[in-house]
């Protein structure tokens, strides 16, 4: 858009129209239609279920159904390709099945990979919106002699259309802003979208920032514009379902027949979304030949042991990872803490401003953001030279993640009475010795909750550490990723289940710690 003496708004239209950029356009807004349908079709049978059904009396399934989410897609990816590849574990436990490749190795595989990844978006929203449609609604119509049909047409699908759309939406941009399902597995089947373009203008040779910069601008400008829809439909196609009448919530009761066919539902969406991923994972893991396969001796633990072996690239990228994602979540929790303190305190203009800054960065595709930080820290008159460094993956993760922080710790201190902090003024306390004493311990739980998500988003972040990370330097993401592009999976694998023990670990000790938190304020 600067040539260095004016501002041309149409350039980067041009430079798209001009460089035959126009199909890894199309291809981007088509994966995402596809994958709104792909999660919307996993979802919305699974929201009825657990809503309004006895099923749903099985709080586990939240659980296990938000897994997916919690993988990373690049992990998953790998973990399909190595299931359903030729000659993988699929051809190893049924040989005498064949031909599965050529369906899944397609734009098909593609979609289906990444609605299995994003369908909790979906679910959560409509089984939120689900529970919170009183039965009263129910009653009054069979009262009036309407059919199921009838209901489901007439009153649950109207007052369930502002929460799908508000989920669907969301999945879209979720979709086409997506890097680690299409650079592991659309690259594979030659179907390009302007995130793995992006990547490739900035990584590849002849490198080309005008093409990737106009790509971000179209990925923006299309993320932005989806915004702006939703805050339409938010507005103009929502219904108030909770007052202060008090709801009736009706578990539909199941006959046999409609029960297995419930379970057997709920069962394939967890066996393929979960199942199937986690036993690839397992099993490459501890895999010592890959040409032997699934065979009786052929399991070792000695991927994982190498893995920390003083002096290993694997060690050494599980280090780096740490210290990052440990630095990270503390300057974001540090600036998390200011902001709230500004925002919450403060009902101007400036507090409004810093607070939809500090959001902001959750509302742009990451690839968006890292194009951004590379222009910003690469340029000639840059202030202080961390380009091409250690501290500038630590600046870019904190320019990602400081969302999560701000919200975590701003929804901690709006629950704080402020006449704590006037009892504290009263009787003698300066302001310091108030927000030590009386704010801090009550904000802890959600600067806690902030500095573990931030960290464990972190830990295996892809597109800021492939874009951004200096020359020779490894993370644990970029690590597995390179072994599984180098034919090293099992030792990618081995890493990558870490990772996501590492997760699980972090978040069930937050878990205990809020519930610990609440058990001690009854």
């Amino acid at each position: 858009m600067y040539d260095g003496h004016s501002f041309d708004v149409m350039a980067p239209f041009r430079i798209i129209l001009e460089g035959n950029l126009i199909k890894p356009i199309m291809n981007t807004l088509i994966l995402g239609f596809c994958v709104v349908i792909g999660a919307g079709v996993v979802a919305l049978p699974l929201a009825f279920i657990t809503a309004k059904t006895e099923i749903g009396k099985h709080k586990w399934l939240d659980l296990v159904i938000l897994v997916p989410f919690m993988t990373p897609p690049y992990i998953g990816s790998m973990a399909w390709i190595l299931f359903l590849q030729p000659n993988g574990f699929f051809n190893q436990l049924l040989p005498k099945i064949s031909g599965q490749e050529q369906l899944f190795f397609s734009f098909f595989g593609l979609v289906m990979i990444m609605s299995l990844h994003l369908f909790p978006f979906i679910y959560l929203i409509i089984k939120n919106a689900l529970e919170n449609i009183s039965g009263n609604l129910d009653e009054a119509a069979v009262v009036h002699g309407a059919s199921s049909t009838y209901k489901l047409i007439r009153i649950t699908m109207p007052l369930l259309f502002s929460a799908f759309i508000l989920g669907s939406l969301l999945v879209f941009v979720k979709a086409i802003g997506e890097f680690g399902t299409p650079v592991t597995f659309g690259r594979r089947i030659g179907f390009n979208v302007l995130t793995t373009e992006i990547h490739r203008y900035v990584s590849s040779w002849p490198i080309s920032l005008s093409r990737a910069t106009s790509l971000s601008y179209f990925l923006l400008f299309t993320c932005i514009l989806i915004w702006c829809i939703q805050s339409i439909f938010s507005k103009k196609l929502s219904y108030q379902t909770v007052n202060g009448k008090g709801m009736a919530r009706i578990k539909k009761s199941l006959s046999k027949p409609q029960k297995i066919i419930s379970y057997f539902y709920i069962g394939l969406i967890l066996t393929i979304s979960v199942g199937i991923p986690y036993f690839s994972i397992l099993a490459t893991s501890l895999i010592k030949l890959r040409g032997y396969g699934l065979q009786k001796g052929n399991f070792t633990l000695e991927h994982y042991l190498t893995l920390f072996k003083t002096g290993s690239s694997s060690a050494e990228a599980f280090l780096t990872s740490l210290k990052i994602a440990i630095l990270s979540a503390s300057i974001c929790v540090l600036i998390g803490i200011l902001v709230a303190l500004i925002v919450t305190n403060h009902s101007g203009k400036l507090s409004k401003l810093i607070d939809l800054l500090s959001l902001l960065p959750n509302s742009v595709p990451t690839i968006v953001l890292v194009i951004g930080l590379i222009l910003f820290w690469n340029a000639k008159w840059h202030m202080i030279p961390i380009y091409n460094t250690f501290w500038m993956i630590v600046v870019t993760y904190v320019t990602f993640f400081i969302p999560y922080a701000v919200q975590y710790i701003k929804s901690a201190l709006s629950q704080i009475s402020k006449s704590l902090q006037s009892a504290g003024k009263i009787c003698g306390g300066s302001s310091f010795y108030n927000f030590r004493k009386i704010m801090l311990p009550l904000m802890m739980p959600g600067i806690i909750a902030g500095w573990t998500m931030t960290f464990t988003i972190a830990f295996r972040e892809l597109v800021g550490a492939i874009m951004i990370l200096p020359p020779g330097m490894q993370t644990s993401s970029t690590y597995i990723f390179n072994q599984f592009e180098q034919g090293e999976a099992s030792k990618g694998m081995a890493m990558a289940v870490v990772s996501v023990l590492i997760t699980i670990t972090i978040l069930m000790l937050l878990n205990i710690f809020v519930d610990k938190r609440v058990n001690d304020g009854r």
